[in-house]
């Protein structure tokens, strides 16, 4: 089939894998052994309440426990949207530990606090001094990587993203040392999601697909990722909100993340997420609902690029939704139908407006739109006045 990939299979990359993956129901068993491989002498869990609430992280501490001879700790204060205040929290909790081993267990939340925990710890100073790639001097520890949702990809990526606390702008920070040495997806963790959150992740799985596809830094290496984590996704969301109990569905769903994760690291996002992020900050919107709501209209205004338009019209035809004879044109409005489609079946508001936004709001949110990392990797061009029109057409 066509991916779209045309254009971009002789330009120059540096693609890598990792971290280590370890996938299947049931696979949360093999966390003593993995964790073993580094003989750990304090181990710490870094999560969130409704992960213990869900009764996971009892169930890691006894496997742990019976694996190792380590002892094992748990910082359970993690919460939606990380800042740099919760991991200088973390920082502190793990000093007081000193662990030569983290675990990050939960939903990408989980996962960010614990490698901004790495960063902070190992290296010193605060999360805001590591904004950007690169900029940790000193070795940093072992991670094991345990998502329980699928959606943020943060068990693939050295990046973690973390809010400072002050001015609420999205931090991507990141560093080679900071990647997890394993990933443990077992889709089993997933089944005590609430649909909401499913609903949520999955929108966020199937957006970082498509913005990964077409970005300014996309390769022959990230393009391979991107369209296999967009066929899983679109094709398994579905299943995943109407079957709850489908493991192998949500099985599919893990690895449309991890697979989404490995190409946001060579390919980096778009202007789906510079929008959404100011929507967070402000309107508490959560994040796989703001990105999911922003997609459609930001596929339009990037279809405007010829390039980006047959690598979008290449994700739909890989994807089943139309055949290889179907003009680009349309091919491209059968990606924004499926995209919509997919918002509904999630129950997610219609239109920002909906969601309390008004056309008042629109001047402030482009303009921090346009301060956003991600906005430069968009293939278009974009400037606040293009940011407040993708805005408004949301509305």
């Amino acid at each position: 089939m066509n991916g779209g990939t045309e254009g971009n299979c002789a330009a120059a990359f540096e693609g890598f894998v990792r971290p280590r993956v370890v996938f299947g129901a049931g696979s949360i068993e093999r966390i003593a052994a993995v964790a073993a491989e580094t003989t750990p002498r304090n181990i710490l869990v870094v999560t969130d309440p409704g992960i213990v609430a869900a009764g996971h992280v009892g169930r890691v501490v006894e496997l742990l426990k019976q694996g190792t001879s380590a002892r094992i700790h748990v910082f359970d204060g993690v919460h939606e949207n990380p800042d740099s205040e919760l991991v200088a929290e973390c920082a502190r909790f793990a000093a007081s530990v000193s662990p030569d081993l983290l675990i990050g267990l939960g939903g990408g939340s989980s996962l960010d606090t614990a490698k901004g925990c790495n960063f902070v710890l190992t290296n010193g100073g605060v999360m805001q001094d590591y904004w950007g790639y690169g900029k940790a001097d000193k070795p940093m520890l072992p991670l094991i990587a345990v998502p329980t949702t699928a959606g943020t990809g943060s068990e693939t990526q050295s990046y973690a993203l973390i809010a400072d606390a002050r001015t609420h702008q999205k931090m991507a920070c990141g560093d080679p040392k900071a990647a997890a040495r394993a990933a443990i997806l077992d889709p089993a963790l997933t089944l005590s999601m609430p649909r909401a959150v499913a609903a949520r992740t999955g929108l966020d799985t199937v957006t970082h697909a498509v913005e990964t596809a077409v970005t300014r830094r996309r390769n022959a290496f990230s393009s391979l990722f991107s369209r296999e984590a967009f066929c899983l996704a679109h094709e398994s969301l579905p299943r995943v909100l109407e079957e709850p109990a489908d493991v192998a569905a949500r099985g599919r769903m893990l690895l449309a993340s991890a697979y989404a994760g490995i190409a946001i690291e060579t390919s980096m996002l778009g202007a789906a997420h510079s929008l959404a992020n100011p929507l967070t900050a402000r309107f508490n919107l959560f994040h796989g609902q703001a990105v999911g709501m922003m997609l459609p209209a930001v596929v339009q205004y990037n279809a405007e690029d010829p390039a980006a338009a047959e690598i979008y019209a290449g994700l739909a035809r890989a994807g089943g939704l139309c055949d290889d004879s179907t003009s680009t044109a349309a091919a491209v409005q059968r990606l924004i139908h499926r995209l919509r489609l997919l918002l509904q079946r999630c129950q997610m508001p219609g239109s920002l407006r909906d969601c309390g936004i008004e056309e008042s709001d629109l001047d402030a949110l482009s303009l921090e739109a346009a301060r956003q990392w991600t906005a430069q990797f968009n293939p278009r061009p974009v400037t606040a006045a293009d940011l407040r029109a993708l805005y408004a057409a949301a509305l």
